[in-house]
């Protein structure tokens, strides 16, 4: 029977929006809407999962008495989205589960499965691991169920290869195959059915949205395929094909992403304004049950809350780690031991209203800052304003990196990218091209009128030399540099920005790379002094921060604009311009 791709195929597609997702976990439901599932269907294939045993449990348990009921509703979806024909209104399933709620052990029942249930001669199914080890316990637990059929049927029905990590079924001559997730991966396999087990890991890998790419066009040729990403949150800001394939997964779950969806999104977090809320009440035990669906079968409340009160001990950074894989909480700063102070307040800072434009058009005066640009840093670039009204202060930034660190530095390129599509870096294409942007950037605030005449631009003293000549070359005069110490002298701007931080009066643009280095920021004391370092050093990027403290440490002399003539120039420019 072939189930090749009907380009008119016109199936009607399920909505998968579901907004009010919360209330549903509230009410104990699955954070996914009712489905018009074939409910004998469902059944049938949540019987076969629910016979295996569990084999790593003392009195071997089957998935029917040990397996929470979240997973089940996995199970019953995959099968009862079967039509007749063999082709799935579900194609994909995007799963969100924290550590400790038997993933992969289900996972590997689930393949199993599908295997027992698979009806099309000689298919291929793939269970894709991110590292050696979790790809191997997935392999023993499959082999355990089968091993511990009391009945033998299953050892008769499949050839076990341990060598090769495969699993045939003798009747079909069907597949599983479990692999570690690498370029290779999809090398000569034409699989019907992939399972990628924790995703997140995945996430700053260089390749992985290509290796994604490949297994989604190996499976969009077949109306049976099927593709399940099952993982925990990211101990780390999401990044690269995890970044996107959860933003997709959030997308549709909000009803934001309508038009040719066919992924099922179960997403067990908590909504974001519980995740910012500074009362934090992701903290409060009685809360966690919501996103903790194995509770009382793989995991105890109890016992949680023990981990978590030891890890509260060790301070912030392991409170994060922790809330991230148990309860989904999604890293934004990367709350690590001897971190800048200001982190603690950046959050609340954040004003998405801060632009460029936005800048020119409520304040005052406007500072620049500027650090870094070595072959292997970012060239960071701040521009901060003093409102007018209120006398504010507003931060934005943006960066350049040139395009060789992205392979000199793999772990990083993801997000790296990522910062690029959000428009905060600028990925150079061209060895210059950073600094000469950077000097179109001054040139235009020139322009306005608003920088002032003299000490309007801090830099580093050890800034590039072509750096200096290309703004002084755009006709802004040597007199509006002005170099800005660095090391403990810079403490004065490095206090400046925490108390006004704190006290509200400092806002910022809420840019993805501009969150990222702050948490990379790393506070030491030297002697009365505090000193900003990377917490990391080659991948933990800071220097737009650090261009951010020496516009601070312009903005608090109290400059003064060169003047409305300058402005009118602008002006009168922009009307050329249009």
């Amino acid at each position: 029977m072939s189930l090749a791709v009907d380009p008119n195929d016109l199936r009607p597609s399920w909505s998968f929006a579901c907004p009010d997702w919360f209330e549903r976990l509230q009410a104990g439901k699955p954070p996914f809407a009712d489905l018009p599932i074939d409910q004998m269907k469902a059944e049938q294939g949540l019987r076969i999962f629910e016979k295996l045993r569990v084999p790593d449990i003392d009195d071997k348990p089957t998935l029917g008495e040990a397996c929470g009921p979240w997973f089940k509703d996995i199970v019953r979806a995959i099968f009862g989205s079967v039509a007749d024909d063999g082709s799935r209104s579900i194609s994909e399933i995007f799963a969100l589960v924290g550590k400790k709620n038997s993933k992969t052990t289900y996972s590997g029942g689930l393949i199993l499965t599908l295997l027992l249930a698979n009806k099309v001669p000689r298919a291929e199914i793939l269970f894709v691991g991110p590292t050696q080890e979790i790809a191997d316990t997935a392999f023993q637990q499959v082999v355990g169920m089968i091993e511990e059929d009391e009945e033998g049927y299953l050892q008769k029905r499949f050839h076990v290869r341990d060598h090769v990590k495969i699993i045939r079924d003798r009747v079909t001559k069907a597949f599983v195959k479990i692999k570690t997730f690498d370029m290779k991966v999809m090398t000569g396999s034409k699989p019907i059915i992939v399972l990628l087990d924790e995703m997140h890991l995945m996430g700053s890998i260089s390749y992985a949205s290509r290796v994604i790419r490949q297994i989604r066009g190996a499976l969009v040729r077949r109306r049976d395929g099927l593709l399940v990403m099952i993982t925990t949150q990211s101990d780390e800001e999401p990044a690269g094909a995890f970044k996107a394939e959860l933003e997709y997964a959030r997308g549709v779950r909000d009803g934001k992403i309508t038009s040719h969806v066919r992924t099922l999104p179960i997403l067990y977090e908590f909504p974001e304004e519980m995740q910012i809320d500074d009362k934090k009440p992701w903290e409060d035990p009685r809360n966690w049950p919501l996103v903790m669906p194995n509770l009382g079968r793989s995991l105890h409340l109890e016992m949680m809350i023990a981990d978590y009160e030891a890890e509260r001990l060790k301070g912030d950074e392991a409170i994060q780690l922790w809330a991230s894989q148990h309860l989904n909480v999604q890293v934004g700063l990367a709350l690590h031991g001897g971190r800048w102070r200001g982190a603690d307040y950046w959050p609340q800072a954040a004003d998405q209203r801060i632009t460029l434009d936005y800048l020119i058009e409520v304040c005052d005066v406007l500072v620049g800052g500027v650090d870094g640009g070595g072959l292997d840093d970012l060239l960071g670039a701040t521009v901060l304003g003093r409102v007018a009204e209120t006398k504010e202060w507003l931060w934005w930034s943006k960066a350049w990196v040139q395009d060789d660190v992205l392979r000199l530095r793999p772990q990083i390129a993801e997000r790296f990218r990522d910062f690029a599509k959000d428009g905060d870096l600028v990925i150079c294409e061209d060895p210059s091209q950073d600094i000469e942007e950077l000097a179109d950037l001054f040139e235009r605030l020139w322009d306005t009128g608003l920088l002032p005449e003299a000490g309007g631009i801090g830099l580093d003293p050890q800034s590039v030399g072509a750096l200096v000549d290309e703004i002084t070359g755009r006709g802004i005069p040597t007199e509006a540099l002005v170099a800005v110490s660095q090391g403990y002298r810079l403490s004065h701007a490095i206090w400046a920005a925490e108390r006004k931080l704190k006290d509200g009066t400092l806002k910022h643009h809420n840019s993805p790379m501009l969150n990222w280095c702050v948490g990379n920021a790393k506070a030491e004391q030297a002697g009365n002094a505090v000193i900003i370092t990377k917490k990391a050093a080659g991948k933990a990027k800071i220097d737009p921060v650090i261009s951010g403290f020496n516009a601070v440490s312009i903005m608090s002399r109290n400059p003064v604009a060169r003047g409305a003539d300058g402005m009118d120039d602008y002006f009168k420019s922009l009307a050329g311009a249009a």
